[in-house]
């Protein structure tokens, strides 16, 4: 008999040590109290136009000669002569920043130097579009065959009301890309657990191209066209 006992004790001991493993099995994953695996993830875009209002141009003048002094004296009276055309042009001085001098040597075929070419280089940002064609036709004009404009660009000077109109649309985006899936799986929508945003930027026009060396000091046509402000958001809803 007390063989028998303790063989039933061992049975039972066994039977508990089943019990608990089938209990873990059909336990819910480790999380927060509370917490719902059942949730939805999505990622809004949204998009907005706007019209450029600032013109950036990049504006050089270029000057050859024998020597290092003539060669950089030239350039310097060019520059001077289109700072004071931009100054004459209504662009404010704050707005105009020299982004580069430079003076190299040139070479010959037998590699002697023959020469010396000095370069300086402005960045001027033009706030009335309506004037920025006189005003480069004003640079040419000054700047004479030394004149180089490398480049222009247009810009939104303060997008933060677009920015704010992009990330709204991306939000609301991403709430009806949810709100459906939360449909076709047959639950609703609940509450939004988190949000990461991931700023698109901004896409900017194609830029006129550069000006050809000895243009007409004509106005200089340009379009402004529209740059389109991009935003995206991911989010994560709770589905019940």
């Amino acid at each position: 008999m007390p063989i028998a006992g303790r063989r039933v004790v061992v049975a039972l001991a066994a039977m508990g040590t089943a019990a608990a493993v089938l209990t873990g099995c059909d336990s819910k994953p480790a999380g927060p109290v509370g917490s719902n695996p059942r949730q939805v993830t999505v990622v809004g875009s949204g998009n907005v136009q706007g019209v450029p209002d600032t013109l950036t141009a990049d504006v050089s003048v270029e000057a050859a000669a024998a020597d290092v002094t003539t060669a950089m004296n030239q350039a310097n009276d060019r520059q001077k002569s289109v700072l004071n055309a931009l100054n004459a042009s209504g662009v404010d001085q704050k707005d105009i920043s020299t982004t580069g001098v430079s003076l190299q040597p040139q070479y010959t075929d037998n590699s002697v130097i023959s020469g010396y070419r000095a370069s300086n280089a402005i960045q001027i940002k033009i706030r009335k579009l309506d004037t920025a064609s006189q005003v480069l036709a004003n640079v040419i004009s000054a700047g004479g065959d030394a004149t180089r404009i490398n480049s222009v660009s247009y810009s939104i000077e303060d997008d933060s009301k677009l920015v704010t109109d992009a990330r709204a649309r991306a939000f609301n985006d991403a709430k009806q890309r949810a709100q459906q899936y939360a449909d076709l799986s047959g639950l609703s929508l609940g509450k939004i657990i988190s949000i990461s945003e991931a700023p698109g930027g901004v896409s900017p026009p194609s830029p006129p191209m550069p000006m050809p060396r000895g243009a007409m000091a004509s106005e200089v046509p340009l379009q402004p066209g529209q740059q389109t402000v991009s935003f995206s958001v991911t989010a994560i809803w709770e589905l019940g």
